[in-house]
């Protein structure tokens, strides 16, 4: 049986979030999702002061390395493969950060309008 491609946002085939740090719930640098994510990794999101700021002051430190867990640390302008559900938390809360729709999964819109992902659509 023959294995299909994820799926992004706009239709197309999932393309790669990013290497430098190494994201992905499976740390390969895609935004695909399983059964084990329970978090729902599947936005591709440019870091932004103001959402790492926001992610914070929520609990989750995404600035501090946790090398055990295989994290990096981030820094302003890394992409990032974030919880669906933290997305649309920091949407809500004015702070959402850019968005690489062809690195977004399309499970993404389970949760989120495609309308709002494109209104922060990252263009660099």
């Amino acid at each position: 049986m023959q294995v299909l491609p994820s799926r992004n946002v706009l239709g197309g085939e999932l393309q790669e979030c990013g290497r430098d740090p190494l994201t992905g719930f499976y740390r390969n640098g895609c935004c695909e999702t399983g059964p084990d994510d329970h978090g729902t990794h599947v936005v591709c999101a440019v870091m932004t002061a103001a959402f790492l700021d926001y992610t914070a002051s929520k609990g989750n430190d995404l600035t501090t390395p946790r090398p055990g867990f295989r994290f990096p640390g981030l820094a302003l302008g890394d992409r990032w493969c974030l919880c669906v559900s933290r997305w649309k938390e920091a949407l809500d809360g004015g702070v959402a950060p850019p968005v690489v729709l062809e690195a977004t999964h399309e499970r993404a819109l389970r949760a989120v309008s495609l309308d709002d992902l494109q209104a922060h659509a990252h263009t660099g």
